[in-house]
């Protein structure tokens, strides 16, 4: 029996049908792509679980809930517990003082950052956040998808919408889903494979216009992300970011230039005016919406709420009426 249907099978969709599977709900999951795979958000994220960089920016839940977040998905998918590092140039020594007073959970390395990554060679000094982690978003998506397929639960390749369905509906569509105040926030990003290059852990270069992540996957394979523009512009990475980033890996690391270049990809990530995720609940229907770049970070938190409205009632931090 299929007591809820979640529209959507991006990460958020998805963590919400695992929640709802693990309280004994009866879920379907619709949506118009299939499985995951190269498109949508999700498919492009880099899979950091760094809620304590991210409060540089990011508002106080996002850092809560975001803390816990490498504890859930280590339950679904392979989860990497290294840390992160975030440098800065010696030219741009003042953007890392700036982001350590803004920012929690982090160490001073002025001494021994050879140690922790004898391969990072531009850099004299960083922030250690050790309490971090990071994952490959690919294989968490194939995961979760494949744990829900162990449950019985197959994402269906169907195009719906909340009126064509009856019953509680979480709709999980990103942009697509009718949510008032819903704004894209257009993000790029570059993989390459540098396998002369052997960095274990997320590296963040500071830089007063263009900042750029590094994430390591398998293979010495490398995501570089990821502008971040106020667009609804959904055509592919543009001629100046993919300069941009790649500029700023060069300043890092002269071998980058080798590299070559295995993807490209731009999408636009949905949010609200306070960037912060939202189970909003609009009559019978739950929209999981609004995750910005913290989809990784906070689908587990949003999720479980989403889940335990819909079994107890419980309305949680994140939950708001329409």
């Amino acid at each position: 029996m299929t007591d809820v249907t979640i529209i959507g099978a991006g990460v958020a969709g998805l963590w919400a049908a695992w929640a709802l599977c693990k309280a004994g709900v009866g879920v379907r999951v619709i949506d118009r792509n299939g499985a995951p795979g190269p498109h949508g958000c999700s498919w492009w994220a880099g899979g950091m679980l760094a809620p304590f960089c991210e409060g540089a920016v990011a508002e106080a839940p996002v850092v809560a809930h975001g803390a816990t977040a490498a504890a859930h998905w280590a339950k679904v998918t392979n989860v990497t517990y290294r840390g992160s590092l975030v440098v800065a140039l010696d030219r741009d020594k003042g953007e890392l003082a700036r982001f350590a007073r803004r920012t929690s959970g982090h160490e001073w390395v002025r001494d021994g950052l050879a140690t922790l990554e004898p391969d990072l060679t531009g850099p004299t000094q960083a922030l250690f956040f050790g309490a971090e982690a990071h994952l490959d978003p690919r294989a968490a998506l194939a995961d979760l998808v494949a744990a829900l397929r162990a449950r019985g639960v197959h994402i269906e390749h169907a195009t719906a919408t909340p009126d064509d369905i009856p019953g509680p509906v979480i709709d999980a569509r990103g942009m697509a889903s009718p949510v008032p105040g819903l704004r894209g926030v257009r993000g790029e990003m570059v993989v390459l494979r540098a396998p002369d290059i052997a960095l274990t852990r997320p590296v963040r270069l500071l830089h007063p216009r263009h900042p750029l992540y590094i994430v390591p996957r398998a293979n010495g394979v490398y995501m570089l992300g990821a502008t971040q523009i106020e667009s609804a512009d959904r055509r592919g990475i543009s001629a100046r970011s993919t300069l941009e980033l790649l500029s700023a890996a060069y300043a890092l690391d002269p071998r980058f230039a080798e590299a070559e270049v295995l993807e490209t990809g731009a999408d636009l990530r949905p949010a609200f005016a306070d960037n912060v995720p939202r189970v909003v609940r609009q009559g019978r229907v739950l929209h999981l919406n609004g995750l910005f770049r913290h989809g990784y970070l906070m689908a587990p938190a949003l999720a479980q709420q989403a889940a335990d409205f819909l079994t107890h009632g419980i309305k949680g931090d994140l939950f708001h009426e329409d």
